[in-house]
């Protein structure tokens, strides 16, 4: 009786402590043939690499100024600079990258802007940028995240008029490409994390002449062999997405 009342004073003190040091439950325990145990533990949590993939759908507002010129003195003094403010336009881009260390992680960016197009005076503009970026960003605690990016984007520009020369339709430029964003990180399970991104992001874009059949006329204008030029100076970019990252 006396051993009985030992063994249960013992549970009673040892029990707290072992609660107190969250050793993990054992998963598994087997006997032995010396009548030994062998316990072994199931972790549910997973050493990371650090390595992560992601994916974005984004609304980019591009805010930028064609300027037009001629060098037909009629076309010259009719021509206006078009201004483009928050043009809306979805894009998307896929990443991969790596946690540096508990705050720090960098990623390469690809990306696609979807085609802008508009039509003035009778001839048709339109504006599409795929580009790549490296990006580096700190994470804070509360999921909230800081970022700025550098690379390149290839603004195409398409001109066009049925009185344009054949060929030299579309033009692609390439142009630095910075940004900075701002945005916040929210872990859905161990893999897992929805972020959600603003960024605010400026290139050059493209600078295109085309010139006129030789017969052509614009309001009864003759243009023949004469040239419009458009140039686009800076880009700027404001742009919200929303995406998933997977952690390997």
């Amino acid at each position: 009786m006396k051993r009985l009342i030992s063994i249960v004073a013992l549970l009673a003190i040892a029990t707290p402590a072992f609660a107190a040091t969250k050793t993990p439950r054992p998963s598994h325990i087997t006997r032995t043939s010396d009548g030994s145990y062998d316990v072994t533990y199931n972790y549910t949590d997973k050493a990371k690499s650090g390595w992560y993939a992601a994916a974005r759908a984004e609304l980019s507002l591009l805010n930028w100024t064609n300027k037009y010129s001629s060098d037909s003195p009629t076309v010259n003094e009719a021509l206006k600079s078009d201004d483009f403010s928050f043009e809306p336009l979805f894009s998307a881009n896929l990443a991969f990258g790596k946690r540096i260390n508990y705050f720090w992680r960098a990623e390469l960016e690809a990306g696609y802007i979807s085609k802008f197009t508009d039509e003035d005076e009778g001839y048709k503009f339109a504006l599409s940028v795929p580009y790549a970026m490296f990006n580096g960003y700190y994470d804070f605690n509360n999921g909230i995240y800081l970022g700025a990016g550098i690379g390149v984007a290839f603004p195409e520009t398409e001109l066009s008029d049925d009185e344009f020369t054949s060929g030299g339709g579309k033009k692609m430029e390439v142009s630095p490409m910075g940004a900075l964003m701002a945005g916040y990180s929210y872990k859905l399970d161990d893999n897992l994390v929805l972020d959600l991104r603003y960024r605010l992001a400026g290139f050059y874009g493209t600078t295109q002449k085309r010139t006129w059949v030789d017969d052509a006329k614009i309001g009864g204008t003759e243009v023949g062999g004469c040239y419009l030029k458009n140039k686009m100076g800076l880009v700027l970019s404001n742009s919200i997405s929303v995406g998933l990252r997977y952690e390997f």
